[in-house]
């Protein structure tokens, strides 16, 4: 069985296109989940992990001011670290992953496994808001889901991955 991210790897290898990351609360599982599909040295750029805010600013140039009025989980911060991702990488496409694992964390406007996913190619930059809980493990994974989701769905890698976009 082939998995999603190894479809991934072979459109982009096919397409000659490269891909980064920026992961916040998912500590490094999507980076993890590509590079265990052999070739992906081919297409996969680098997996930045911007856990802090400062590394958000440092690396992928995500504003202080986004931080300040929107928070470092929010739909802003999201774009920002997908765009810097690719920016900063030359890739064709980001991905970034920035939300809320728990178990403590949360608040009522953004509660323990909200979570943005932001998609960054040369022509448009998506962001996706969705919602995640349980325990931590399970919201990495379930966001990693996601994250690929979102990406083999533009890349438009086989029905069984389609989402909104």
């Amino acid at each position: 069985m082939s998995t999603l991210e190894s479809q991934i790897i072979r459109r982009l290898t096919r397409r000659k296109q490269t891909l980064a990351v920026a992961e916040s609360c998912t500590g490094g599982y999507i980076a993890h989940r590509l590079t265990n599909v052999p070739g992906a040295s081919v297409v996969f750029l680098a997996g930045l992990v911007t856990y802090s805010n400062e590394a958000k600013r440092k690396f992928l140039k995500v504003s202080a001011r986004s931080l300040k009025q929107h928070g470092a989980v929010s739909e802003v911060v999201a774009r920002e670290m997908a765009e810097g991702a690719r920016r900063a990488c030359g890739a064709d496409y980001a991905l970034s992953v920035t939300g809320i694992a728990g178990p403590g964390g949360g608040t009522p406007g953004k509660p323990v496994g909200t979570v943005f996913i932001g998609l960054a190619s040369a022509r448009k930059t998506w962001v996706f808001h969705r919602f995640n809980p349980g325990e931590r493990l399970a919201f990495k994974q379930t966001t990693a889901d996601q994250a690929l989701a979102a990406l083999g769905a533009v890349l438009k890698v086989g029905r069984r991955w389609q989402v909104v976009v």
